[in-house]
């Protein structure tokens, strides 16, 4: 009996055991290393096809909208601070001032 191919996508996992993006974070091979005053950054540049919900942008406070191309970044040994840009924004980083973050439960207007 010939051998099967482990699936690529779920690491050999049922379709329904699927790992996702966000565990996966750590493990892609086209993020590229920036090195920053504030650290080492991963830095991962998305076309935007793919994504299927918005995201707020750190830089301006503004919503990235689904399927738009942004930049997703976080410290090198740090996953937890991995945040979605405009590229704009993270390109324009190191000359702006922060913006405030809001909480969770803030209201977005």
């Amino acid at each position: 009996m010939p051998r099967r191919k482990k699936n690529a996508v779920g690491r050999g996992k049922r379709n329904h055991e699927r790992v996702s993006d966000d565990e996966r974070v750590e493990f892609s091979g086209s993020d590229q290393i920036e090195e920053h005053d504030d650290g080492i950054f991963h830095v991962r540049r998305l076309t935007g096809s793919s994504s299927v919900k918005s995201y707020r942008c750190p830089g301006c406070d503004q919503m990235i909208p689904k399927a738009t191309p942004h930049v997703v970044a976080w410290l090198e040994h740090d996953a937890e601070t991995r945040r979605h840009w405009h590229t704009p924004c993270w390109s324009a980083r190191g000359r702006r001032a922060p913006k405030v973050e809001r909480s969770r439960n803030a209201p977005k207007f």
